[in-house]
């Protein structure tokens, strides 16, 4: 009786012990929102990066599977505009073609940061700032004049997130999408000579539009990954 007793006492002292270390709570989730800017790169700008910057906004969550992977998914409204005016390329008949239009895009991705992302467990070397990349697979629309166009792309991108305080977060994030069409850039048959305007045969990665965002996001974490017991007692058989 007396040996139980006192092994039940050490115990709970080990047990009282890690109690701070419980408390220190991780959370799987997060929730919030992204907004900055889009552009688009096709046949109207092959090759200047924010050229038409237009905004761009939505939400994201994200569930963190550790202090390193996470999985996000992004429902994002944005708004692209490109010209020929001024190209050294000629397009056919000499044409000048402008184009303006809304998308929106579902997308998800896996995103790796490159240090353990927490502002608790330092003596698991955590750091609340933190680079990473991402990659996945979204769906973008984009509504037109009779042209609306529908098809999958591929995020891949860089940021960096910083945790302001328990629970909040910052980030920063600019990603390309790579389309599988042409024809992002058409939005009537005025424009349509952009649907691929030589008519040469590309792969998946030649004579495709991308378009890509940079912005800023701040999430809010929730639900706890575990929680304290309270009631010792239970435990033990007290």
């Amino acid at each position: 009786m007396t040996s139980t007793f006192f092994q039940r006492i050490v115990i709970i002292i080990i047990f009282t012990g890690l109690l701070p270390v419980l408390n220190a709570q991780e959370y799987k989730f997060e929730i919030g929102g992204m907004a900055g800017g889009a552009y688009y790169m096709g046949d109207a700008n092959k090759n200047t990066p924010f050229k038409g910057l237009n905004p761009a906004f939505g939400g994201v969550f994200r569930y963190n599977a550790n202090f390193r992977w996470a999985i996000k998914a992004d429902l994002m409204w944005g708004r692209v505009s490109g010209s020929t005016a001024g190209l050294d390329n000629i397009f056919p008949r000499n044409a000048e073609v402008s184009f303006d239009r809304n998308f929106f895009e579902l997308g998800g991705q896996m995103e790796f940061n490159f240090f353990p992302y927490s502002d608790k467990f330092s003596y698991m070397n955590t750091k609340r700032f933190s680079p990473y990349v991402l990659l996945g697979l979204g769906l973008t629309v984009a509504p037109g004049n009779g042209q609306t166009f529908a098809g999958l792309n591929i995020p891949l991108g860089i940021g960096v997130k910083y945790k302001i305080m328990n629970r909040l977060n910052l980030g920063c994030e600019f990603s390309f999408r790579k389309l599988f069409g042409d024809n992002f850039d058409v939005t009537d048959d005025s424009n349509a000579i952009l649907d691929d305007p030589y008519h040469i045969s590309g792969s998946i990665l030649k004579n495709k539009d991308w378009y890509s965002f940079l912005l800023l996001s701040v999430t809010w974490d929730f639900g706890p990954r575990s929680r304290p017991c309270n009631n010792i007692n239970s435990i033990f058989g007290f």
